[in-house]
This record gives structure tokens, sequence and C-alpha cells, in this order.
């Protein structure tokens, strides 16, 4: 009988090659944990802010009339955009030390950090983040505060999913938590910062934690 064993070796090559064509492979789980913890300090810091927020348009429609109406709205939108301020902080702390952790096991991998396939990973998850995002900031303009992480979690989570045939399996099922988890914070509006917390503190750390080990720990560079 013909030693197969060559051909089999030169096919699952050439799926290796035509699979990093295709999918972002270099995606580092050490960016998901820093994130994740970047979030988590975020979460800690706005704690106080996040409560007098929902505890103050809890109090009004935030479309009231009267001095005292209108005083208690315009509190409350300070307040709600200083927490965008913070959580853009978080973002861009998180998302530079994402770009870095994945840079070098890019480098390590031979895999190029905007090559086409990082282009088309991060196409489609800017989509719907982005759209996302600015509903959002439509929800925090006319007042509508309390559903916001909520929010950010379900657009999080299907921006994770819409971009997950393009890197780690460990990304599809990260969204489909966040995703899970956004629409369980929708019943409880008043801990919408905890689910956040969850969602992009503690789930990073977890799925993180899960693609270091199985694709990196022991020098495993492996897709």
């Amino acid at each position: 009988m013909i030693d197969q064993g060559p051909h089999h070796q030169d096919l699952a090559h050439i799926r290796g090659l035509m699979e990093r064509s295709t999918r972002f492979l270099s995606l580092s789980g050490l960016s998901g944990m820093f994130a994740g913890v970047v979030a988590l300090l975020g979460a800690l810091v706005a704690r106080e802010r996040y409560e007098e927020l929902i505890l103050a348009s809890g109090g009004i429609g935030l479309r009231g009339a009267g001095e005292g109406a209108r005083y208690l709205e315009s509190h409350v939108l300070t307040t709600a955009w200083d927490l965008v301020l913070l959580a853009a902080l978080v973002l861009v702390l998180a998302v530079s030390g994402a770009a870095w952790f994945t840079w070098r096991r890019a480098r390590r991998t031979g895999q190029g950090l905007w090559d086409p396939s990082a282009r088309r990973l991060a196409w489609n998850l800017a989509i719907p983040l982005v759209s996302g995002g600015l509903f959002c900031l439509a929800m925090l303009w006319h007042g509508n505060v309390a559903l916001v992480a909520p929010a950010t979690l379900v657009f999080y989570g299907l921006a994770l999913l819409n971009a997950s045939k393009y890197t780690l399996d460990e990304i599809r099922w990260l969204g489909i938590s966040e995703v899970v988890l956004g629409l369980l914070a929708t019943a409880w509006v008043g801990a919408g910062l905890l689910f956040w917390a969850l969602g992009f503190g503690v789930l990073h750390i977890v799925y993180g934690g899960l693609m270091w080990y199985r694709h990196e720990s022991h020098g495993n560079d492996a897709p």
C-alpha cells in the first residue's frame, strides 16, 4: 500500500496557507485579557457616577417641564457625557494594548498586522460597532440612559459575530456571550454597569485566557 503520509502533510500545509490568507489568526489572547482588566478598572472608577446617573434619571422623563426638571436633565446629561469620555479612554487604552500584544504575536507567526485578512476583520467588526456606538450616543442625547449599557453589549456581540469568520473561533463564542449578557441586562437596567463589567471585563479575561492557552501557551502559535 502506498504511504499517503507526505501527501496528507502537503494538503494540510496548503489548507493552512489558504486559511491564513482568509483569516487573521494572530489575534493574541493576551490582548483580550488586557482589555478585560482595563474595562474592570474603568467600571470601578465609574461606579459612583453611574449610580448617581441611574438614580437621577429614574426620577424624571428627562424631557420634563419646569426649572427643577431642566436642571436635573442638565445634570444627568453632564454626568452621562462624563461617563462617555471615561468609556472612550478605556477604549483607547484597551485597543492600544490589544494592538501591541497582537503585533507581537503576528511578528512571531509571520503574519502581517495589517494584511488583507486583518483588513477584512477590521471592516466587518467596524460596521456594527460604529453603528452601535452612534445609536448609543443618540440614546444618551434623548435621555434614554438606562439602556445604553445593555445596548453596547448587544452591538459589541453582534460586531464580534460578524467578524468572527475572519479570525479565531473563540471570537464567535465571545460574541454570542456578549449578546446574551446584553439581553439579560435589559431586565435589570439599574445593574447596567455590573453587566458591562461582566461583558467587557470578565468575559474578555476568560476568553482571552482560553485563546492564550489554546494557541500561544508552551510556545504554540498554531491556528
